[in-house]
């Protein structure tokens, strides 16, 4: 299956000079969600993940069925003021400014192998946080999985570890 026949470009969102690349008709086709989860399924086997991490809010919808799927836990990474309990959280770089992100303290066990999925990879800013997120509870870090990487960012440069990308874009 060719996923990009399922991904919208919407040129000038969220400003001018950006292609934003919309994985919501993923989610309208139950052929193209089931292949994206198949693919991550594979590479959460093949890296023996123990934890599937899923950023909000796009990363909570290709990471929770991934965890039903390969029946492992789920742990969400949310903006703050977003997790009920007690949270760490770790600041980011963006091209405007900063934000941050956090985990529930109790959410990853020592030595635990986790593996990121989120719908985009561009720079990498925000997997970097969220690597550190897990370091700092003593997990390890197995790898990496996006629908989409944007190749001409070189996001993959900026992360140790294995990334999988179902598909790849060049330009923003």
């Amino acid at each position: 299956m060719n996923v990009k026949d399922y991904i919208a470009s919407i040129p000038g969102f969220p400003k001018e000079g950006i292609i934003f690349r919309d994985v919501t008709p993923i989610l309208q086709n139950p052929d193209a969600f089931a292949y994206v989860t198949d693919e991550f399924t594979k590479f959460v086997e093949e890296i023996g993940a123990d934890v599937i991490v899923g950023p909000e809010a796009r990363g909570f919808l290709f990471a929770t069925p991934l965890a039903l799927r390969t029946h492992k836990s789920f742990v969400p990474i949310r903006k703050p003021g977003k997790l009920p309990r007690e949270t760490i959280e770790q600041e980011y770089g963006l091209e405007y400014g900063t934000d941050k992100l956090c985990i529930h303290t109790d959410a990853i066990q020592p030595g635990q192998k986790v593996v990121i999925i989120d719908d985009l990879l561009a720079t990498g800013g925000t997997t970097e946080a969220i690597v550190q997120l897990i370091q700092r509870l003593g997990g390890e870090v197995a790898g990496c999985g996006f629908i989409i990487e944007l190749d001409d960012l070189h996001g993959r440069d900026n992360i140790p570890y294995p990334v999988f990308s179902i598909t790849h874009f060049e330009g923003e």
